[in-house]
């Protein structure tokens, strides 16, 4: 999942985090200038227009490559500034309603069919209100703030803007209090039965002996040296000052109400359903999620026949391993065994670099199209490390969380890796940043392809031979019994009114998941609502397709130019992944390839 995520959640710009994978020779470029007047023409200028204005609201949200520019200030989140950005998502969603789809090309018809649901959800988070509730169990805006003092200075320009963002710290943070308070008082709030201990997320900002300690002060520390020196020492005293003056005092001020207001007055309930306009905010929640119009009860029954399926698996895998007993009894021994376990948080990461360099060795034989960009591998903050899953992928960076060792089984570390680092997020994040030849809003996050696309690589790297005992084997199958079982449990708590303790029950009787991450995963089903549903429904699709092609293609099938046509679209909605594995199936038999 997406590091960034929740902050641009906070900044309402949730789907615009760079992601999905696009190859960076893909055959589709950039169409002439259309005709002045015609559909393309008015298409394009909507989307061009919108986008320059969309930079504008929120600096630097598009853009999390490490060449990108350090934005100088952060997003205005107030109300005021939420009721002009709907005002202006509606009026564009009116201007798309005006445009002939049937006249435009065929590749702005891809085009607007990603773009057209792009901004229709925009409209609709804020106009639920979203923005009040910019934080849930998982991941929050005052947290993932800190993934930013991660960006590389490299002008003086650029630090210059880095303090200046340091200093908008506390009117973004005041805006949220001020959100969080209007969500608090018609009801739209975190549960509180998931709060306990999410404090510490606030707290741990504070905890620096001095400004030079924070966080915040590691991009002034490893200035270029081409800065000159007194220009350098100027700019550490002002980052400085920035975090003592402005970061440090928001956080206390944030930690005060958290404490104090907002855990004591979050509501009671569970359900999405129960909040206002629940069953229509849940129903858009599904939509943006998933890109389909399927009912909590249809993705429900999905998720039980899921269980079933992968449930018959597991038994057979236990078997293999040639444990006695039952599954309870294996996946207690699985939990407490410690030759499952790393001893060392540098253990663990040297465990998942070596499965990472396994997978490399293998990429050229399943695609023909891969990235010239890298990914390292680093432990999740000490911030964010208790309330995070065992870890998260981007263009750059795999996260491994390090935190309670106890909790991070081995087994499961091969399935982790091939979602979060490659052929998963950080091929499709490198490839992303390589595209050419579609416009900007394409490189937007759709969570049903990019992690449907991570989840379905967990599953190919059984084909790939990653996997090496019936141990690991389990470890695949218990993250792809998690995922189906993420359908069941998020309808059930959102639809159907399950309990905590319900769900918890029901993800520790049918995963190997450590006691710790069933607790965590639970909580953040449960303040995330639908965002779990976008992995299984996006796996079942890319193997709906799979399997179509290979059996339309027969012999001719080719698993290499299969995976090249998935990733060159970019992240789409899932009608449109499959109206292009589609075509590329007919392209291929007509080329007699097939």
């Amino acid at each position: 999942m997406k590091a960034y995520a929740s902050l641009l959640l906070a900044l309402g710009l949730a789907l615009t985090v760079p992601a999905g994978a696009v190859a960076a020779d893909c055959p589709c470029t950039k169409a002439a200038t259309p005709a002045p007047g015609s559909a393309d023409a008015k298409f394009e200028a909507i989307y061009t227009t919108e986008w320059k204005w969309r930079q504008q609201q929120f600096p630097g949200g598009d853009d999390e490559s490490d060449s990108a520019a350090v934005p100088d200030r952060l997003p205005r989140v107030d109300a005021s500034s939420q009721a002009v950005r709907l005002k202006y998502w509606d009026d564009v969603l009116a201007s798309l309603a005006a445009i002939p789809v049937d006249e435009l090309s065929p590749d702005n018809r891809i085009n607007y069919a990603v773009y057209k649901p792009q901004i229709a959800d925009l409209a609709a988070d804020v106009r639920f209100r979203q923005y009040e509730m910019p934080f849930n169990s998982d991941s929050q805006f005052w947290s993932d703030l800190g993934f930013v003092s991660g960006r590389h200075l490299r002008t003086v320009k650029d630090a210059e803007n880095y303090i200046a963002l340091l200093t908008d710290v506390p009117r973004w943070f005041d805006e949220n209090i001020v959100n969080m308070r209007a969500g608090l008082k018609r009801g739209f709030s975190v549960p509180r039965e998931v709060l306990a201990g999410r404090d510490v997320s606030i707290s741990t900002y504070m905890d620096a002996k001095s400004p030079q300690d924070s966080d915040f002060y590691k991009p002034c520390k490893s200035l270029p040296a081409t800065f000159p020196a007194d220009e350098q020492a100027k700019l550490r005293v002002a980052c400085a000052a920035a975090i003592r003056d402005k970061v440090i005092p928001s956080y206390a001020r944030l930690l005060k109400f958290f404490r104090d207001d907002y855990v004591p007055q979050a509501r009671t309930t569970l359900a999405a359903e129960a909040l206002p306009e629940g069953k229509a905010y849940y129903r858009q929640q599904i939509r943006e999620y998933t890109t389909l119009d399927l009912s909590p009860d249809a993705i429900h029954a999905i998720g039980l026949k899921e269980v079933d399926r992968i449930g018959k698996e597991m038994d057979a895998t236990m078997k293999a391993t040639g444990f006695k007993g039952d599954m309870p009894a294996f996946l207690h021994f699985l939990r407490t065994d410690p030759r499952f376990y790393a001893k060392t948080p540098d253990e663990l990461l040297m465990q998942a670099s070596w499965i990472a360099k396994r997978v490399d060795a293998k990429l050229g034989q399943y695609f023909g199209k891969l990235p010239r960009g890298r990914f390292g591998i680093e432990p999740v903050p000490a911030a964010i490390a208790p309330f995070w899953t065992a870890g998260r992928g981007g263009a750059h960076t795999y996260w491994v969380n390090t935190y309670d060792l106890p909790s991070r089984p081995l087994y499961n570390l091969t399935a982790l890796t091939l979602h979060e680092s490659a052929p998963g997020h950080a091929l499709q994040g490198e490839l992303v940043e390589e595209q050419t030849g579609k416009p900007d809003f394409r490189k937007a996050y759709i969570s049903a392809y990019g992690e449907g696309w991570a989840l379905y690589c967990e599953q190919l790297g059984k084909e790939m031979g990653i996997y090496l005992t019936p141990y690991d084997d389990f470890g695949r199958e218990t993250y792809d019994m998690w995922r189906a079982a993420r359908l069941v449990i998020d309808t059930g708590i959102h639809h159907m009114g399950w309990t905590r303790a319900q769900a918890i029950k029901y993800l520790a009787d049918h995963t190997a998941l450590s006691q710790h991450e069933v607790e965590t995963e639970v909580d953040r089903y449960i303040s995330w609502p639908g965002q779990a549903l976008s992995y299984k429904l996006g796996e079942l699709k890319i193997l709906e397709l799979r399997e179509f092609a290979e059996k339309q293609l027969g012999p001719k099938f080719d698993i290499r130019k299969f995976h090249d046509a998935v990733l060159e679209t970019g992240s789409v909605p899932l009608p449109v992944l499959e109206d292009h594995i589609k075509a590329f199936i007919a392209e291929q038999k007509a080329s007699g390839k097939a």
